[in-house]
């Protein structure tokens, strides 16, 4: 198997996703994304959770 179909099944949930449910994937790896680039230490959970209660309103 090719290493383009590897990523390929792997982002196929997400390109299959209902919009709504993309853009909490978005929010969310932009938001580890910009941890990782700051190198943050803390708890992910509760900015999570505010992300897709936001999200679901």
């Amino acid at each position: 198997m090719s290493q383009e179909a590897n990523i390929d099944d792997v982002q196929e949930p997400i390109t299959s996703a209902p919009p709504e449910v993309r853009q909490i994937i978005e929010r969310v790896w932009k938001l580890e994304k910009s941890r990782i680039d700051k190198k943050s230490k803390g708890h992910i959970n509760d900015d999570i959770l505010n992300i897709v209660k936001e999200e679901v309103r």
